[in-house]
């Protein structure tokens, strides 16, 4: 139900950015990180909604291990003849 809840709220988007649909492989991440004694004694951190977020899997690996390419980048306006070579 907050997983749900969280999805709603982002909009299935990634880190809640609109304009980064997540299509595939959607996760919810702790915003602040808990611990196993958090787990053990059923902190309530675990559940807000304050503390969640929604990511895909390569967003979450970049929080996590520190890789900023692998983080969502701008989209690009195209424009007529922008791939033209010459």
């Amino acid at each position: 139900m907050v997983r749900r809840e969280v999805i709603i709220r982002d909009l299935g988007c990634d880190l809640g950015v609109e304009g980064h649909e997540i299509h595939s492989g959607l996760l919810i991440h702790h915003i602040n990180p808990l611990t196993p004694k958090d787990l053990q004694t059923g902190a309530r951190l675990a559940l807000d909604l304050d503390n969640l977020i929604t990511t895909r899997h390569r967003t979450h690996n970049a929080i996590h291990y520190g890789d900023e390419r692998l983080l969502p980048r701008p989209v690009i306006e195209r424009k007529p003849g922008d791939t033209k070579l010459w």
